[in-house]
């Protein structure tokens, strides 16, 4: 009879330790998991992969760099949290326009921008 008497009193033990609470986990890793759970930090990584690979990339109408920059090595373009433009241009070439919302994720856009000068076929004379 002692015996099952302290495994009750051990078990209320463990219940009554559990009911102050989990322990608090400190560390970069666990804070972006707490923002990731609160939804408060959605930044992203958006990869172009672009033809040509020197077109011009704006984010939010303020340039960038070229898609080269951003076709993910070793970087993609860093994207905060909201919905944000992305444009795509270069000279000669009809612009891509696209909105990107961020998830906290690596996303991949792959883009060929169409030339202003219709392509020559075999019809032409």
């Amino acid at each position: 009879m002692m015996r099952a008497g302290g495994v009750i009193a051990g078990m209320l033990g463990l219940v009554l330790g559990c009911a102050s609470g989990p322990e608090r986990v400190e560390g970069p890793a666990a804070e972006r998991a707490r923002a990731l759970l609160r939804g408060g930090s959605r930044m992203g990584n958006l990869v172009l992969r672009c033809e040509p690979s020197d077109a011009d990339v704006y984010l939010d109408g303020v340039v960038q760099g070229v898609c080269a920059d951003f076709a993910g090595e070793p970087r993609g373009l860093s994207v905060g949290a909201g919905l944000h433009q992305v444009d795509v241009k270069k000279d000669g070439y009809w612009p891509y326009v696209t909105y990107f919302e961020p998830s906290s994720a690596r996303a991949v856009l792959t883009i060929r921008l169409r030339s202003v000068e219709p392509e020559r076929g075999g019809d032409a004379p």
